[in-house]
C-alpha cells in the first residue's frame, strides 16, 4: 500500500514519541470501534498494508475472547459480575406467561437485558442477534405465534446446543415450531443462506451489538435484511465519552458489556451513516456500578468520571425518512386497538399517545406510524403541502437520563423502570 509523505512524518513523529502523535494516536484509537467509526485523518490507512491484518487480528481475539466467556466462563446468569443492562422492572403479564413456558435450562443461560421484542408482532418473521441459549427466541416464538417465524443467531457453540436441545420440547408446549437458529457472526450475516435481503420485518438484540468489534457491519446488514418498514429493536450499552483504549482492551470489562459501548452520539450518527436516519430513543437509564472489582479496575485506569447507560433504541427502516424532525402540521389519533395498551401507546420516550386523543407529531414520526405496521392503528391528520421549519424539541443533546436515578449493576433495583 502506498505511504505517504504525511504518513512517514506522522510515523516518524510517533517514533519520537512526541506529544503530539501521541494526541493523534490516541484520537484516532479512542474514537474508532474496530473498522466501524471513520475519523477525519485517515493517515492511518494509508500507513501500511499491516494495519489491516492488525485489524483483522484484533477482531478475531475480541470474538475468541468473547466467545471463551460466555462459552466457558459463565455457566449460568449468576456468574456474572455486572448486570450492566439489566433492571427491576418486572415484565408485564404476557411476557411473565411466556416465559414461564421456556425450559429452566434456557433460562439458566440467560445473560442479556430484561426483554427486548417491541409491540405488534403476531404473524410477523422476527431475527434475534446474538440469541444465546434462546430465551428471547422462544418468548418471540410464542408472541408472533404459528403463522411468524424466529431465526436466532449466535456465535458460540455452548449457547446453541441448549437452544437446539430444547426446541422439540418448546415446540410441545407452544403447539408449534416456527423457530431456527444458525451458528455465525452477527457481523457476517451473509453467510447464512436463509437470510435474504428484505426478508424480516422486525431485528431484536439484547445486550449484544456492544460485544462486537466491528458494529459498523452489524448495522449495514440489519438494513439490509429488513423489509421497508421494518425495525430494528434492540437494547444495548453507551458511554457517556468514547471508552479509553485501555478499557477496550480488557477482556473482563468487554465481556460485562462496558468496555464495548459506543460512545451515545458516535452510535447515532453510525446509525444514520447505515441507513437509519432518525435512532429514537425508547427508553434508558444509567448505569451504577456496585460491582467494587470492576469499579475499582475503571478508577485505577483515571476513568472515575465515565458514565454507562442501558439504552433500548428502535431504528426503522424507512428511506423517506429527514435528517431532523420537520414540522408540516400534521397529527396521529391513537385508536387503543394495540394488544395491552387500550388507553395509550409510547412509540418512544418523548412519544406517548393516548387514546382517541389528537397528537402532533413531525414528518418522521408521521412516517414511523403511517409507513410501517403500526398504521391500521392510527387515524392521520396533515399532509406535506406546508413545511413551518424545525419540530419543535428537535435536539441534539445527550438523550439519557442523569446519573442521580441510576440502575444498579449487580444487586439493588435502580430507577424505576428498565431499558427493556
Amino acid at each position: 500500500m502506498k505511504v505517504t509523505s504525511q504518513a512517514l512524518a506522522l510515523l516518524n513523529a510517533i517514533l519520537l514519541n512526541t506529544s503530539s502523535a501521541f494526541t493523534s494516536v490516541h484520537h484516532h484509537r479512542a474514537s474508532t470501534s474496530s473498522s466501524s467509526l471513520k475519523v477525519t485523518n485517515d493517515l492511518f490507512v494509508e500507513m501500511t498494508s499491516e494495519t489491516g491484518a492488525a485489524a483483522a487480528a484484533g477482531t478475531a481475539n475480541t470474538h475468541s475472547s468473547v466467545e471463551t466467556y460466555y462459552g466457558d466462563t459463565l455457566k449460568e446468569s449468576a456468574d456474572l459480575l455486572t448486570n450492566a443492562c439489566c433492571t427491576a422492572a418486572r415484565p408485564a403479564p404476557q411476557i411473565a406467561q411466556a416465559i414461564s413456558n421456556i425450559h429452566p435450562d434456557v433460562i439458566k443461560k440467560y445473560y442479556g437485558c430484561g426483554f427486548c421484542v417491541p409491540d405488534e408482532v403476531e404473524g410477523m418473521t422476527i431475527l434475534d442477534l446474538g440469541c444465546g441459549a434462546g430465551r428471547d427466541v422462544y418468548i418471540a416464538s410464542q408472541l408472533v405465534g404459528e403463522k411468524g417465524r424466529v431465526i436466532g443467531v449466535d456465535m458460540t457453540a455452548e449457547q446453541l446446543k441448549v437452544a437446539k436441545e430444547t426446541q422439540a420440547y418448546h415446540a410441545d408446549k407452544f403447539g408449534f415450531d416456527n423457530v431456527e437458529f444458525h451458528e455465525g457472526l452477527i457481523e457476517k450475516l451473509d453467510d447464512i443462506d436463509s437470510l435474504t435481503d428484505g426478508s424480516v420485518d422486525i431485528i431484536i438484540s439484547n445486550c449484544v451489538i456492544n460485544l462486537c468489534p466491528d458494529k459498523e457491519a452489524v448495522l449495514k446488514s440489519c438494513h439490509r435484511l429488513l423489509k421497508p418498514g421494518g425495525e430494528l429493536y434492540f437494547s444495548d450499552v453507551y458511554a457517556s465519552r468514547r471508552v479509553p483504549q485501555e478499557l477496550r482492551e480488557d477482556e473482563v470489562l468487554w465481556g460485562e458489556c462496558l468496555s464495548g459501548a459506543l460512545y451515545w452520539n458516535d452510535f447515532q450518527n453510525l446509525a444514520k451513516q447505515c441507513g437509519f436516519k432518525d435512532p429514537r430513543l425508547v427508553e434508558d437509564a444509567p448505569i451504577t456500578i456496585e460491582n467494587k472489582k470492576v469499579q475499582d479496575k475503571i478508577e485505577e485506569m483515571g476513568h472515575k468520571n465515565l458514565e454507562f447507560y442501558s439504552a433500548t433504541y428502535r431504528l426503522f427502516q424507512l428511506d423517506c425518512l429527514e435528517p431532523h424532525c420537520e414540522d408540516y402540521g400534521q397529527a396521529v389519533i391513537y385508536k387503543g386497538t394495540i394488544l395491552r395498551f387500550e388507553s395509550g401507546w409510547s412509540l418512544d420516550d418523548h412519544h406517548f399517545m393516548e387514546k382517541g386523543k389528537v397528537f402532533p407529531v413531525c414528518g418522521n414520526t408521521y412516517n414511523m406510524l403511517k409507513e410501517t405496521r403500526f398504521e391500521k392503528h392510527f387515524d392521520f391528520v396533515g399532509d406535506w403541502s406546508t413545511h413551518y421549519g424545525i419540530f419543535d424539541g428537535c435536539g441534539t443533546s445527550m438523550p439519557f437520563k442523569s446519573s442521580i436515578d441510576g440502575v444498579s449493576t449487580k444487586g439493588g433495583g435502580g430507577g424505576g423502570g428498565g431499558c427493556c
